[in-house]
């Protein structure tokens, strides 16, 4: 019988291009049928054929309560009866600002946006305005949207400025880009040596998510802070996954380090698109209509979307809520780990709140480069053993992987009698 998936698939290819609506959900990395998902619940989703799976994606990070859960179902209901959009303030808004800045000390003001992307853009742009200069530093490996200027890898040595990493990105757009490699603070030290009065901002995931999971050192944090602090640069922690998701004050929370703006999305929208970047009010002051430095969104802080954050950051305070994210996200990666050693397959794995990555390496990846050697042809064939035993894991082997509150002791257990059979296969295909 033809499967659904595959019918919805090449029925997809034909208006969107590669048939899906970003880039990773095609399973193009871990070949196959992408799944169609119709519904969701818990820690379940369900595809078009009807298949149930453990959820280990979680919407990319926002369905930390669990999907479809009652209490942020009712507030978007709630919400879009009074109204989808309005193209003017809400008081939901000015709630949600709040909020945000109580949990996260760093963050005086916040403007709302829509989507990751434009966060971490705007606070570039806010960046560049604020200190008139053009300079950016990020890191390999380090994903912060699709902004032109972002799209960047390192240059033919290091220390150089970058090159553009997708077509339809001018090299004079890229130019300003300087790529250096993820927790090497000696490479830091000698680029601000060279060049500090030039640099705007160093942007960087504190926990990095899309080269798999991959943990910011303290030195290179602190040595970062030290030398924004003493050449005028801004630091940005682009927290657009780690917010709110490794702890409840972020990844900044965990460190002791405090940027001068912070971008925020994926939980704080509950499922729902909305993002936000924030920062000193003498920074923020910058941005219009007070300040020289554009930005702007029709869609930014819509009511609906606010009703689902804002419960979500309810739901999140409450006594234990990470206490036990944390035990339930170290208990699948602790586990996992053991079941691959019984099965002497090379992997380990590690976890940081609610975030987890898993390895086809002997130690975990410290640097881009440490994990561009993990076995990726190892991973595909777990990730399709996995789905088979109606686990859905991250279709790639550099993304990380989410748990949510609703991830209980059953549901992993399950997960790891999947992953003992999962394990068996690969060893059996090893020889």
């Amino acid at each position: 019988m033809t499967s659904q998936n595959d019918t919805l698939f090449a029925r997809a290819q034909v208006t969107t291009p590669g048939g899906v609506n970003s880039p990773v959900r095609a399973f193009r990395s871990v070949g196959g049928t992408p799944r169609f998902i119709t519904r969701a619940a818990g820690p379940y989703f369900w595809d078009a054929d009807e298949r149930r799976y453990i959820d280990y994606i979680g919407s990319w990070g926002p369905a930390i309560v669990g999907h479809a859960h009652p209490k942020v179902i009712q507030a978007v209901q709630d919400a879009a009866a009074r109204g989808l959009s309005f193209g003017a303030p809400t008081e939901g808004e000015i709630e949600m600002a709040e909020e945000i800045c109580r949990l996260v000390p760093s963050v005086e003001q916040v403007r709302l946006v829509s989507s990751g992307t434009e966060a971490a853009m705007s606070a570039l742009r806010l960046a560049r305005g604020a200190t008139g200069r053009d300079a950016i530093i990020k890191f390999e490996g380090c994903y912060h949207g699709h902004a032109d200027s972002l799209l960047v890898k390192a240059g033919s040595g290091l220390l150089t400025f970058g090159n553009p990493t997708s077509a339809g990105v001018p090299e004079d757009f890229a130019k300003h880009t300087l790529v250096l490699d993820y927790n090497d603070p000696q490479q830091l030290e000698e680029l601000f040596s060279r060049m500090g009065d030039r640099i705007a901002c160093v942007i960087v995931e504190p926990v990095a998510g899309n080269m798999n999971l991959v943990r910011a050192t303290p030195e290179f944090l602190q040595t970062m802070r030290r030398l924004c602090t003493a050449h005028g640069a801004l630091l940005i922690f682009d927290e657009v996954m780690s917010g709110f998701r490794v702890a409840l004050g972020g990844a900044q929370s965990l460190y002791g380090i405090t940027p001068d703006l912070t971008v925020l999305g994926k939980v704080i929208g509950g499922g729902l698109p909305v993002a936000a970047f924030g920062g000193r009010k003498d920074i923020m002051k910058h941005l219009a209509p007070l300040g020289a430095v554009y930005q702007a969104g029709t869609l930014s802080g819509n009511p609906v979307a606010v009703a689902a954050g804002m419960t979500t950051l309810k739901l999140i305070q409450e006594p234990g809520f990470y206490e036990n994210l944390g035990a339930q996200t170290t208990k699948l990666a602790n586990g996992l780990a053991e079941v691959a050693r019984q099965a002497d397959v090379p992997f380990c794995a590690d976890a940081v709140g609610g975030m987890f990555g898993i390895y086809f390496a002997e130690q975990v990846p410290a640097t881009y480069g440490a994990m561009m050697k993990c076995d990726k042809a190892a991973f595909n064939a777990f990730f399709h053993a996995m789905l088979d035993a109606g686990v859905y894991l991250a279709p790639s082997a550099f993304e990380a992987g989410f748990v949510s509150a609703q991830h209980d002791d059953a549901i992993i257990a399950a997960t790891l009698d999947a992953a003992h059979a999962s394990f068996g296969k690969l060893k059996r295909a090893a020889g």
